[in-house]
């Protein structure tokens, strides 16, 4: 039996950073993974993901080169080669974490790893051999997969999650995209922008519903311009699938509408990968299909943690990776905060982009904030005209009586690269006029962070 300081079981954002930071301390450190290395972010998420949408960006670039002054003729789409880069970017990103272990010395355990009694990791291989293996401390990182709903059940070809979206054999002429949180809307993007024709469906009042409301109508119009057809408060009742394509029955406030498609895309959600860990034989305790850990993810399980989708908290790769950092530095008797989760920054890569941290409008109000509100359209912005990007803005709260940075929204081009002075910002405890008086570089895109703070104490000079 081998024996380790530190088994992690998954080897996505949360497991891999955590089995790096772990070797840094001096841990001797394996890693259970039955699939690819680097989880679903990296292979299935985050990143393939990223890469189909720059695909879809470049097109539309091209779609509109005359706007620039530049002549193209015969510009097409070839969806293959869409699909094989996106493949290639991913496949290169998991040699990267081939290497990351080779470098820190970190074992990789091919096989689906299961909690045993007395600090025990049975591994079994893709051949059904079981191994045994002993560790001090155990982090579980399974993280999570696409949500089935019992009327929408996915047969990975009429009725597809996120992960047969990313590969499908060839592009659809029609699809229905049914969820309009981050991954429907990026992937409702990408296919309305090489030529498919797409309808989301949202069962809630406005989509990226977790978004502020001024962001979700900003992006509702935008997509409507770009022609995919939007129905919110609105639920699919059934699709059939008999026939060559799919015809949606969706429930409105209008009434019952059928629609014809090819594709249906369910994109409500994810859910955790708790099954066949042995958490119910070592005791480790669940609710509502998270595990219950403390502020440094240790469970009721002596030694054993975990962290990730699996936990309370946003579902994110970054949430992921700090969750692992800190459970680890804690393991290793340091003293980490515990994890800000109002401080956790949200993105979403369709176009135009959406970032946003901190409290939205409404909820700094219901939180009893007296509140001063700035915001800053980039077309008032002369980098973002020059770039042909004016759609969009930025938008800031804080708290009227002491200046406190609660909450920053933004959409339009790159603002998920914009966001993160925000949430520096906030960890430092920055008022609004400290970001006023930070000079920002002109002419930049950042330089409507610091024009909306400006316009909350009405002190903007460009508007």
């Amino acid at each position: 039996m081998a024996n380790y300081d530190l088994i992690v079981i998954g080897s996505g954002p949360g497991g891999y950073v955590a089995a790096i930071r772990a070797s840094q301390l001096g841990m001797k450190v394996g890693v259970v993974e039955k699939a690819e290395l680097g989880g679903i972010c990296l292979n299935w998420g985050c990143i393939p993901t990223k890469a189909l949408l720059k695909s879809a960006n470049v097109f539309e670039y091209m779609q509109h080169a005359a706007d620039y002054g530049i002549k193209i003729k015969g510009v097409e789409a070839d969806f293959t080669g869409i699909v094989k880069r996106s493949r290639d970017v991913a496949a290169g990103m998991s040699k990267g974490i081939q290497f990351l272990f080779k470098k820190n010395k970190i074992d990789h355990i091919a096989g689906h790893g299961k909690l045993k009694k007395g600090g025990k990791v049975e591994v079994t291989d893709g051949a059904g051999k079981k191994t045994d293996y002993e560790a001090k401390s155990i982090i579980l990182a399974t993280g999570g997969r696409s949500r089935e709903l019992p009327n929408l059940p996915i047969d990975g070809k009429k009725i597809i999650g996120y992960r047969d979206a990313m590969v499908l054999p060839e592009q659809p002429k029609r699809m229905v995209v049914v969820g309009s949180g981050a991954i429907g809307v990026e992937f409702a993007y990408f296919y309305s922008t090489l030529g498919t024709e797409v309808t989301i469906v949202e069962f809630l009042p406005r989509i990226v519903p977790v978004e502020d409301e001024e962001v979700s109508k900003a992006l509702d119009k935008s997509f409507k311009k770009a022609g995919i057809k939007i129905l919110t408060n609105s639920e699919v009742t059934k699709v059939d699938t008999k026939g060559k394509g799919c015809l949606v029955t969706v429930k409105t406030p209008d009434g019952e509408v059928k629609i014809e498609t090819d594709i249906v895309l369910s994109a409500v959600g994810v859910t955790t990968n708790l099954e066949n860990l042995g958490l119910e034989e070592v005791g480790v305790k669940t609710e509502k299909g998270k595990v219950l850990v403390d502020d440094f993810y240790k469970t009721n399980v002596t030694g054993v943690y975990a962290i990730g989708d699996i936990v309370k908290g946003q579902a994110l790769a970054h949430v992921a990776s700090a969750e692992g950092i800190i459970c680890v530095e804690k393991i290793k008797g340091h003293n980490p905060q515990p994890l800000d989760y109002n401080n956790i920054p949200g993105c979403t890569y369709c176009s135009p982009e959406i970032a946003s941290v901190g409290y939205t409008e409404e909820a700094a109000k219901k939180a009893g904030y007296q509140i001063k509100v700035g915001k800053f359209p980039f077309t008032a912005s002369g980098k973002a005209k020059a770039a042909g990007a004016p759609d969009g803005f930025v938008k800031l709260i804080f708290d009227a009586k002491y200046g406190e940075f609660l909450g920053a929204h933004m959409i339009g081009a790159n603002v998920t690269e914009m966001i993160a002075e925000v949430v520096t910002a906030r960890k430092l405890e920055t008022t609004g006029h400290e970001i006023i008086k930070s000079v920002h570089p002109h002419p930049t895109m950042s330089e409507a962070v610091m024009e909306a703070a400006a316009a909350a104490y009405d002190e903007v000079i460009h508007l």
